[in-house]
């Protein structure tokens, strides 16, 4: 340990109350935060080295308005990307069915969700691909419920 982390260590407990609990120096919570917020710096390994429980130390970070080194760190993180990708459908040839009604194009389906249950749906009319990829979409499914 340093010689300054051994002087904040010693200035950073002024007293304890009835119950044994720690009362800490403010001047010196201010500088292990300060610490904490150093690049590379570990709160685990800092509170240790102080002799401060880490979740201690942690609630000292939110309290300072920097809302604990976890939090910090996932700010920062770039979000997974959607389970759901945008799909390009052909438009639908000109060639209709002989009732004269709508397309007979169609296209197969398939889809892999969370919880490992695999999907294929085979000659989906094109018109309805759209409203199939909605309803997968909207479907409530856990990947904990993978068996």
């Amino acid at each position: 340990m340093t010689d300054d982390l051994e002087d904040l260590k010693r200035r950073l407990v002024v007293g304890h109350k009835s119950d044994g609990r720690s009362v800490y120096d403010e001047a010196a919570k201010s500088q292990l935060v300060a610490l904490c917020l150093q690049s590379g710096a570990s709160v685990s390994r800092l509170a240790r080295e102080c002799g401060v429980n880490a979740n201690q130390l942690t609630r000292w970070l939110r309290e300072h308005g920097h809302g604990g080194r976890a939090r910090k760190a996932v700010a920062h993180v770039v979000p997974a990307p959607s389970t759901f990708v945008a799909v390009s459908v052909p438009p639908a040839p000109a060639a209709a069915d002989r009732s004269g009604g709508d397309s007979v194009a169609a296209m197969d389906v398939q889809a892999r969700l969370p919880n490992g249950v695999a999907l294929e749906l085979r000659g989906v009319q094109l018109r309805h691909v759209g409203e199939v990829i909605e309803a997968l979409g909207r479907l409530r499914c856990s990947a904990s419920t993978k068996g």
